[in-house]
């Protein structure tokens, strides 16, 4: 009864919903960055490796899901696209969950990069921040009006407007944050930092 009481007031007003979702999730993101929220456990190095990873997988899952409900809406798959999509909208959430664990564990990692490289990695780290953030009321809004109505009355809502503003800020968001991982974890390693200033090492010396 509960459940379809909420529904029903999501459908008759979807900003609101929209609003009161994204600032639960603001808060939550921020209160974790803080601090304010001692509910996680302190994290070592291999489980912070092991987050980030799982967080690589959870992000590239979301983009291919949200990349194949673009092509599939296109097509008119419907209910292809709708699958797409609330998958892709389940690996943000479970991406969510991952992330305030390692960044409330402190879990937090510096890429082990100087120069040109460094500034690169900084410039995508922030538009992949930013719009991480711009996204959630977009993609929130999108999702509350694609799970409140049905696909006919849909086409009399603002939601596949604001599903390409939705899908292309994640995408782009997901995709940033993918390579960000592979140039902090995979290419520019501290191991593999230190291999290559090595050789500078021993002449210096």
């Amino acid at each position: 009864m509960a459940t379809t009481t909420a529904k029903r007031r999501a459908r008759d007003n979807p900003r609101a919903a929209t609003a009161i979702l994204s600032v639960l999730g603001y808060v939550l993101v921020l209160g974790t960055f803080a601090g304010l929220l001692p509910i996680y456990p302190e994290l070592g190095r291999e489980a912070v490796d092991l987050l980030s990873h799982a967080i690589a997988v959870v992000n590239t899952v979301a983009l291919a899901a949200l990349l194949l409900g673009w092509r599939w809406i296109r097509q008119g798959e419907i209910r292809k696209h709708r699958a797409a999509m609330l998958t892709a909208f389940a690996m943000i959430l479970a991406f969510l969950a991952l992330y305030l664990v390692k960044v409330g564990g402190g879990g937090e990692k510096a890429i082990a990069a100087s120069g040109a490289v460094y500034y690169t990695y900084l410039a995508m780290l922030a538009i992949h921040i930013v719009l991480s953030v711009v996204a959630v009321p977009v993609v929130l809004y999108a999702v509350v009006l694609g799970l409140t109505h049905t696909p006919g009355e849909l086409r009399d809502t603002a939601h596949a407007r604001i599903g390409r503003w939705a899908a292309a800020s994640w995408g782009l968001s997901l995709a940033l944050g993918i390579v960000t991982y592979l140039m902090l974890n995979h290419v520019y390693g501290v191991e593999e930092y230190m291999a290559a200033l090595a050789p500078l090492v021993f002449v210096r010396r």
